[in-house]
C-alpha cells in the first residue's frame, strides 16, 4: 500500500517539517505490527533525504497533520510544548450515536506501553490525568438495523485533547458511550461491520485536523491543517454533512 508513497508535507523549513499521515501508517517502528515494513519516518527521510526526529504520535489507524524535528536538539524544544500542552490539537471524529452538544471528558487513564518506544519509561501502571473537550458538529439518523436498533445514529464531533495520553480520544469516547466508526480495538463492531458492508470504509474515522505550535526559534506561532481523505470525505457526503 505504502511502497514507492509520497507523503504531503504541509509545512518545511530548516527546523522542522510537518505532512499528513494517511490512516494505516505507523510513525515508527512498533510492536503494534512488527511485520511492518514502512513507516512514516522512514519514507519522509527518504523522500527529503533527510534523517526526521518525531516529537509526537498519531495512532496507525489515524490520520492527519504530524510533524517532525530535523535535528535532535529542536526535537527536544518542541517535545517539551507537547510535554507542558501548550499546542493545541483539534480533530475531528465520526461517533455512534448523538452526542451532547458540547462539554469535557474528565476520565483519568492508565498507561499503555508500547514495548519498543517505551522500554526505557517509567512502567507505573497509575492512572494519568485525561482531559478532552468535544463539540458536536451534525447528526445524522438512518434507517438501517443495526444490532437491535432499527435505526441508528451517528454524530460528528470536533476533539480537542488537552492532554496526550495514548489512545485518549478513542478511550475518552468510548468511556462516554459515542465509540468512534471504525475503531477495531475501542469500538463496537456492529457500527464497523455497517460501515464496511454498506460503505466501503476499512478505517478508523477519526482525523488530526490541524495542529497549532511556537516556531522553536522564532516569536512564531505556526498553524498546519490537513485534509481529509477520500474515505472521510465519502463519508460526509453520505451522512449530508458540510465541513
Amino acid at each position: 500500500m505504502f511502497a514507492n508513497y509520497e507523503l504531503e508535507i504541509l509545512y518545511q523549513d530548516e527546523y522542522l517539517v510537518a505532512i499528513t499521515k494517511p490512516s494505516g501508517l505507523l510513525v515508527h517502528k512498533s510492536m503494534i505490527d512488527r511485520h511492518e515494513i514502512y513507516f512514516a519516518m522512514k519514507i519522509l527521510s527518504e523522500q527529503i533525504g533527510q534523517w526526521v526526529y518525531p516529537v509526537h504520535r498519531l495512532d496507525k489507524a489515524t490520520s492527519g497533520v504530524l510533524l517532525f524535528a530535523l535535528d535532535s536538539h529542536t526535537a527536544k524544544l518542541l517535545s517539551e510544548q507537547f510535554a507542558s500542552h501548550s499546542i493545541e490539537k483539534t480533530y475531528i471524529a465520526v461517533a455512534r450515536g448523538y452526542v451532547a452538544e458540547s462539554g469535557t471528558i474528565n476520565h483519568p487513564l492508565t498507561r499503555k506501553l508500547d514495548k519498543i518506544s517505551d522500554r526505557d519509561k517509567d512502567v507505573s501502571r497509575e492512572p494519568q490525568e485525561a482531559l478532552t473537550h468535544f463539540k458536536c458538529l451534525a447528526q445524522v439518523e438512518i434507517d438501517a438495523k443495526v444490532g437491535r436498533y432499527d435505526t441508528v445514529r451517528y454524530s460528528l464531533v470536533e476533539l480537542k485533547p488537552q492532554t496526550g495520553r495514548k489512545h485518549q480520544l478513542r478511550r475518552h469516547m468510548k468511556h462516554i458511550n459515542h465509540h468512534l466508526l471504525g475503531d477495531t480495538k475501542y469500538g463496537r463492531g456492529e457500527h464497523n461491520k455497517f460501515i464496511r458492508a454498506e460503505y466501503g470504509v476499512h478505517r478508523l474515522l477519526l482525523h488530526a485536523v490541524s495542529l497549532r505550535v511556537k516556531h522553536p526559534y522564532r516569536e512564531e506561532e505556526l498553524l498546519f491543517r490537513a485534509g481529509l481523505d477520500r474515505t472521510f470525505e465519502m463519508m460526509l457526503h453520505e451522512f449530508g454533512w458540510d465541513y
